[in-house]
């Protein structure tokens, strides 16, 4: 009787992790999917606002470079002069206008970021219960979470950039008579590197507050409250972001100060430096004025301003802020999905 040889049991083959790379970029698809619509209601907003700035920049200057040609001019202006001064000065002004409509909508453009990201991204896969099905379609959690993240933050990196370009290029258009001044709150929220830090940490915000409120209506509101209260703090607090420069005269209060700095505050000074209200001995007359201020002993006026070399330092500080507030909260969400998912 021979012996059956006993055969060897198959070996296992240890299953292959899976790779973070095509479970990452199946995510993004995904999501890009998903949420088309919105992208595309959102590129074509973008292209409208492009369009419209680049269309009154290009009329203005067109108009500026006519009125300049012309022998007449806003200051000392006759008769004959009056209808194309004010046809000049008109255009001026509305383009003056366009550029605060649009510096205002760069800035609220974080807050709409936030809502949008907690509630239809977050909050309602939460409310709805189809995050599950990505969880069990080899996605973990930490995937889908670093997928809500990333594709957002690639959009919002390039098409911000691009607004503010053009925000940047259109402004520098604008005329003397109606400037776009650098320290006004739409215009310098819509330059530089905050743009993209806010539209940043209005996705982040966006994240942790649909992570935390997984119903969409209540994480749209708190997101954008949330954002909207970082911003108005630092808006409140930008002009002690970097030191302030002090000029001392004793021509007038607006001696010695360029005509585009940003002016904080003014008054007058005495001779031992102590600072007075600009009101200090008004209302009266040239004779008790003179003897007031020689009682006051004041010797001149104070001016605390930024000048126009100061707005990349308010910047870039402001920007800084924003951007490790961005990084925490994106760390703290990927806390709250760990305790909550893990």
């Amino acid at each position: 009787m021979s012996a059956i040889p006993a055969t060897a049991p198959p070996r296992s083959t240890p299953p292959r992790p899976a790779s973070s790379g095509p479970t990452l970029r199946a995510s993004a698809r995904v999501l890009l999917r998903q949420h088309r619509a919105a992208l595309q209601i959102a590129g074509a907003l973008a292209l409208v606002g492009i369009v419209v700035l680049v269309g009154f920049a290009l009329r203005a200057a067109q108009v500026a470079n006519t009125f300049a040609a012309d022998p007449c001019s806003p200051a000392g202006a006759g008769l004959e002069c009056s209808q194309t001064v004010r046809n000049y000065l008109d255009s001026m002004s509305q383009f003056s206008t366009v550029i605060g409509y649009g510096g205002l909508a760069l800035i609220v453009l974080p807050g709409l970021v936030a809502a949008f990201v907690a509630g239809p991204m977050i909050a309602r896969e939460f409310e709805s219960g189809t995050y599950k099905v990505s969880w069990t379609q080899s996605v973990s959690p930490t995937h889908w979470l670093v997928a809500k993240l990333a594709v957002p933050a690639v959009l919002l990196l390039s098409g911000v950039s691009v607004l503010t370009a053009v925000y940047a290029w259109s402004r520098s258009r604008t005329s003397p008579e109606y400037p776009a001044d650098w320290y006004a709150r739409p215009v310098f929220g819509a330059l530089g590197t905050m743009p993209v830090a806010y539209a940043l940490l209005g996705l982040a915000l966006g994240v942790l507050t649909g992570l935390l409120i997984n119903r969409t209506v209540p994480a749209m509101a708190v997101a954008v409250l949330a954002t909207g209260a970082v911003a108005a703090v630092l808006t409140t607090v930008r002009s002690a972001l970097w030191p302030v420069r002090t000029a001392i005269n004793t021509a007038s209060a607006g001696n010695g100060v360029d005509g585009d700095s940003w002016v904080l505050g003014t008054g007058r000074i005495t001779a031992d430096g102590s600072r007075l209200p600009m009101e200090t001995c008004w209302e009266r007359s040239h004779a008790d004025e003179a003897r007031c201020l020689a009682d006051h002993h004041v010797t001149g006026f104070w001016i605390d301003h930024h000048p126009a070399s100061h707005f990349w330092p308010l910047q870039l500080v402001e920007t800084g802020i924003v951007l490790v507030l961005t990084a925490a909260a994106i760390a703290l969400a990927f806390r709250v999905l760990r305790r909550r998912h893990a």
